[in-house]
């Protein structure tokens, strides 16, 4: 890193989706994104970064099958709380909860095709602890 990067933070991210409202929507009550504004491109706030979602109905989107959106969570109680909520409400679950050397995690798909992980670093192998917060 030079001095430039070492301020530079997440601003946003930008997907598109041949269902925006179901992507948002999804975002809103799985993830707790806010709405921010809607139209052809729907505009959603985290604590710290945004996200767009581009209408992409006319572009039928093929994701490459590793591509995904992580979000982390605190505690492995947390991770497999968020699973069972999703899945109770009819989420497209990919995975259940496994253990990953970096974290446990599941993978589940958005209305709109793109993949979110959902992660907890705190049972990471010890070995990867001292990397997360460079």
């Amino acid at each position: 890193m030079n001095d430039i990067t070492t301020t530079m933070k997440l601003n946003h991210l930008s997907f598109p989706s041949s269902d925006v409202s179901a992507t948002a929507t999804f975002f809103e009550e799985h993830l707790g994104c806010t709405v921010a504004g809607r139209g052809t491109s729907w505009f959603l706030k985290r604590p710290g970064f945004d996200i767009v979602i581009d209408d992409a109905a006319a572009h039928p989107v093929k994701w490459p099958h590793n591509f995904h959106i992580g979000f982390e969570l605190p505690s492995l109680d947390e991770v497999c709380a968020l699973y069972g909520k999703m899945s109770a409400a009819g989420v497209a679950m990919k995975t259940d909860v496994f253990k990953h050397e970096r974290g446990s995690r599941f993978f589940c798909e958005v209305p709109g095709g793109v993949l979110v992980e959902i992660n907890t670093r705190a049972d990471a192998d010890e070995h990867y602890r001292g990397t997360f917060d460079l």
